[in-house]
């Protein structure tokens, strides 16, 4: 089954970039608005949802492609091996209407999963403006 690409662009309230990034590239600002518990080590990022009481779902992020300030690139450890144009990234960028800074969302689902991703990073696009103002 193909996979269909989903884009996102989300206007931010705030002019610098280095907030954003801060937020959107490393792990401490990741766990603030995408996961419970976040680490990297040598360009894997493990996302863990869930408390340790409680089920916990773990999942593994290895970086593509990072450009500071500008975007970063990873690929879901599960996804297929096969599908190498499967990703998700997060690029700072302006809006071409507005010229302010956006934020750039770009991921992959299966053809009847669109929606639930949709409605997925709109949820912790909340949670990012709701635990940093952004």
């Amino acid at each position: 089954m193909s996979k269909q690409k989903l884009e996102i662009e989300y206007p931010l309230t705030t002019k610098s970039p280095n907030i954003v990034w801060e937020q959107i590239s490393s792990a401490h600002g990741l766990e603030r608005w995408m996961a419970d518990h976040v680490t990297e080590e040598d360009g894997v990022f493990t996302f863990t949802w869930g408390e340790p009481w409680t089920e916990q779902d773990v999942r593994q992020a290895h970086l593509i492609e990072y450009v500071k300030y500008d975007h970063i690139k990873l690929k879901w450890d599960y996804d297929d091996e096969e599908d190498n144009e499967c990703y998700w990234e997060m690029r700072i960028g302006k809006s071409e209407l507005t010229h302010h800074l956006n934020l750039f969302i770009t991921d992959f689902a299966e053809d009847g999963d669109i929606d639930g991703l949709k409605i997925l990073w709109e949820s912790n696009l909340d949670r990012l403006h709701r635990a940093s103002g952004l």
